[in-house]
């Protein structure tokens, strides 16, 4: 019975193909078709299923080797058949058992089941596929796809197919990724009673599996290579894109979307079109609106972007036929401009900036070649040696040098070219045309590598590059620092001498008056002791001019008459000019009053004078006016502008050399000078600019070369110049008064280490009625102190003393005597000492030299005040 279902089974395994041997009435073979598509090889090499009196063959369940066998042994196998028709018998024994091997042969699953499931006939490659023999193989089959919901669903579909009768197929896989089966459910036609096949009873399905791992695998390593060169096309630093013959766009990657600010989608399928994109459309047309026609094309368009951003675009194309033949497509590469351009710039700016840097240098730079000769050089350097490019160019450097030093420049660069000296720079003169030499500090260093053609060009990298550092300037200023430093030096001995000078002074003075308390007028010695007298104020007024060179005088502005002024200066001015330098002298009628300090005024016009004097060497007149100034508007002079106003002008001329035009805007500079080495410092007119200026003056300069220089400087006018002139005289008669009597009560303390100005001062003092303890040096004072604190009411003391000074004095004195009256006498300013004592410290001045008066006057003054 098993046997004789299996024959039926493999009957009608294949319901595509005809029967073989259908018996008559009579039991003979009467009709036999063979279905096939140009007989059985073809059918064989086709890959097509055949089916000959129930013999089974589908290319789909042979394997390779069967299949393969039938295609070359097709011919054959169809004469046996066509001789079984002839011959009219039906199958032998042998023949099915053949089918039966051929049906249980190759690695593809079979299995015939009945539309119910069960199964009817199985193969070894099924039964392995299903997990062993002894088991349902369809339901076995059907678990090993239950790790996966998706699985088992697939396989779910294929039985609800076989179950209906339906023809279905599905790729499955056992395991995640691997491997993968092609199922196949086919049903079968049933045995036809009619046509003498015996009928099993049942209809049948046949269940077909064949392991497609390799395929799969095949199209995954496929899609994967298509997805890494789609990513490659897409994010590629270049713009791919492709247009049909209409302009539409059938690709762009992203590259290209992205610069046109959109995505891919937006390009391809959309209305967009190729001249959308372009910012200028060419007319005329062309194959595929491109703007370069013709099979291959490349050229610079102008792109713009769906959102209005225009970029110049290198396109390359090619214009090729479709797959059908029909229509033109391009193959096109766009490159963005826009980075190149921006480089290109980025670089012409670079060369720009290092050109820049090179010409405008500070410093002069020179590029010299391996012969030594100038190969390049910027303005700076063309500036420091006085000559035009075309003119050196080329020529040797040595000759830029001073003939004393040629050699040894020389001698050094050629060190420095050997590379025995790399770093330390070292000082040059160079030979400037027309002027004066140049001093500079020459950096030099080697140029790396080199050509060995003698370029010095810049990137030659052959030769020498030299930086020169103008010293001319910097040489000046140390030397008229130095120059400085020497006028400190004298000022600061002018000091010293004239503190000692002082001392001097006051006691001639001192010892005068106290002689002139014995000789009266009509006495024969009165005449005497004044000539004394007033020579020894000379003498004072001549120190008082030496603390004012030295600034070490007590500058405080006071209202003053500029007349009086003048008049006391005359004399010291016609010792300064010289004999044969006339000196002559205006005064304006009813001039204002001004408030400055005497001391700084009388410099101002020293300092005048004296550059007058030096202007005029064989001789001229120095001139010096003044007058009354009202200006309703501003008056502007160079870089000065002075404000509308009443002012006081005090005009010095001279008939001098003058003054070049170049050098007015620079003469009130510090340290400028246009005078010979050693014979100035630069510093005098520079200092009578800024003493007009503190004052709250002007001071503006007019002249020309031969034609001599006129300086006028305007001070404001004193506001209340008639009160203050009102209130100057009151206190000068309150001071007159006062000085009838000068006579007084109480002890003083007399502090001084300068013998002759001691006794005079103690004899001075008691002549006025005052009790005087004289001390030599601080410590007496303080041990007088300490026995006689009760009697002591005022403390005169000098402010320089060996040992204890006076400021360390009165530290001293206060912390027993607090409320003790001091006076200090000096002949230093008094600016000397304010800074050694406390805050807040009332101490009264008296400055050498002084007379007897006023030093009574002052005496009088402080024991009455307190």
């Amino acid at each position: 019975m098993q046997e004789q279902v299996s024959s039926s089974a493999l009957d009608l395994a294949g319901p595509e193909l005809s029967t073989l041997g259908k018996p008559a009435r009579d039991g003979t073979l009467t009709r036999t078709t063979v279905i096939g598509v140009g007989g059985l090889a073809a059918v064989g090499a086709a890959g097509l299923g055949l089916a000959a009196g129930g013999i089974v063959t589908d290319p789909v369940a042979l394997s390779g080797g069967m299949f393969a066998l039938l295609a070359a042994g097709g011919a054959a196998l169809a004469g046996r058949i066509s001789s079984l028709q002839a011959s009219g018998r039906g199958r032998t024994d042998g023949e099915r058992a053949m089918l039966a091997s051929a049906f249980q042969a190759g690695t593809v699953g079979r299995m015939i089941t009945g539309r119910d499931g069960r199964v009817v006939q199985v193969n070894a490659a099924f039964r392995h596929l299903a997990g062993g023999a002894g088991k349902d193989e369809l339901e076995s089959f059907r678990l090993r796809f239950d790790h996966d919901p998706e699985m088992a669903a697939g396989i779910g579909r294929l039985v609800d197919a076989a179950l209906r009768g339906d023809a279905a197929s599905a790729e499955l896989a056992f395991e995640p990724g691997r491997p993968w089966f092609l199922v196949q459910v086919m049903p079968l036609a049933d045995a036809d009673p009619a046509a003498g096949i015996p009928s099993s009873g049942e209809r049948l399905v046949k269940w077909v599996v064949e392991d497609i791992t390799e395929r799969k695998l095949a199209e995954q390593q496929l899609r994967d290579e298509q997805a890494n060169l789609s990513d490659f096309m897409g994010s590629a630093p270049i713009g791919f894109y492709s247009v049909d013959q209409d302009g539409r766009f059938l690709y762009a990657n992203a590259t290209l979307a992205k610069w046109l600010g959109c995505a891919p989608a937006d390009l391809v399928g959309s209305q967009v079109r190729l001249h959308d994109v372009l910012a200028e459309p060419l007319p005329g047309p062309s194959a595929a609106h491109s703007p370069f026609p013709g099979s291959e094309s490349h050229g610079d368009v102008t792109m713009k972007g769906l959102g209005g951003r225009r970029f110049q675009a290198s396109i390359v194309q090619t214009v090729v036929a479709s797959g059908d033949g029909r229509s033109l497509r391009t193959r096109s590469v766009v490159r963005d401009l826009t980075p190149e351009r921006e480089w290109r710039e980025a670089l012409h700016l670079s060369e720009q900036r290092f050109q820049s840097f090179f010409e405008e240098a500070p410093i002069g730079i020179a590029l010299i070649d391996e012969g030594g000769r100038l190969a390049e050089c910027n303005q700076a350097f063309l500036t420091m040696v006085g000559r035009p490019l075309r003119s050196i160019m080329g020529c040797p450097l040595a000759e830029l040098f001073s003939a004393g030093e040629r050699s040894t420049v020389v001698a050094r660069l050629e060190q420095i070219k050997s590379g025995s000296d790399m770093i330390a720079p070292f000082e040059v003169n160079l030979r400037a045309q027309g002027r004066d030499k140049k001093m500079a500090q020459l950096y030099a260093r080697r140029m790396a590598g080199g050509s060995g053609s003698g370029d010095a060009g810049p990137g030659s990298g052959s030769g020498m590059i030299l930086h020169f550092i103008d010293l001319t300037e910097q040489k000046s200023l140390e030397a008229q620092f130095a120059q400085s430093q020497k006028m400190q030096a004298i000022g600061q001995l002018a000091g010293g001498v004239a503190h000692d000078f002082n001392n001097l002074l006051t006691a001639m003075i001192g010892f005068c008056d106290l002689l002139l308390l014995r000789h009266k007028p009509g006495d024969q010695s009165f005449s005497d002791i004044m000539q004394i007298k007033q020579n020894a104020n000379r003498a004072a007024n001549l120190v008082r001019q030496l603390l004012a060179f030295s600034r070490q005088q007590t500058l405080q502005p006071r209202v003053l008459n500029i007349t009086d002024v003048l008049a006391e200066l005359s004399n010291l001015l016609r010792r300064l000019i010289g004999e044969n330098i006339e000196l002559k002298m205006t005064h304006g009628r009813d001039l204002g009053l001004i408030k400055v300090d005497q001391g700084q005024l009388e410099q101002v016009i020293i300092n005048l004078a004296v550059n007058a004097r030096d202007a005029m060497a064989g001789g001229g007149r120095l001139t010096i006016q003044t007058s009354n100034v009202s200006t309703d508007g501003p008056t502007r002079r160079e870089h000065e502008e002075m404000p509308p106003g009443e002012y006081v002008a005090i005009e010095v001329s001279d008939t001098g050399i003058g003054i070049p035009k170049e050098n007015l805007a620079r003469i009130f500079e510090p340290f400028f000078s246009t005078k010979e080495v050693g014979s100035g410092t630069g510093l005098g007119l520079s200092t009578v600019y800024g003493i007009v200026r503190q004052t709250g003056g002007f001071i503006f300069v007019d002249s020309a070369p031969g034609e001599g220089a006129k300086f006028t400087i305007y001070l404001p006018r004193h506001q209340s110049a008639k009160a203050a002139g009102v209130t100057a005289e009151a206190e000068s008669e309150a001071r007159e008064r006062s000085a009838g009597d000068l006579t007084g009560t109480g002890t003083i303390l007399l502090v001084e280490d300068e013998d002759a100005v001691r006794v005079f001062s103690a004899r001075a003092l008691r002549n006025k009625g005052y009790q005087v303890l004289e001390a030599r040096s601080g410590e007496a004072a303080l041990s007088l102190l300490n026995s006689e604190s009760n009697r002591v009411d005022l403390l005169v003391s000098d402010v320089v003393m060996p040992h204890m000074d006076g400021p360390t004095l009165i530290r001293h004195v206060r912390d027993k005597r607090p409320e003790m009256k001091v006076i200090f006498i000096s002949g230093y300013t008094e600016d000397k000492f304010r800074d050694q004592i406390d805050a807040g410290e009332h101490i009264h001045f008296l400055p050498k030299p002084f007379s007897l008066k006023q030093l009574a006057g002052k005496v009088k003054e402080v024991l009455r005040d307190g």
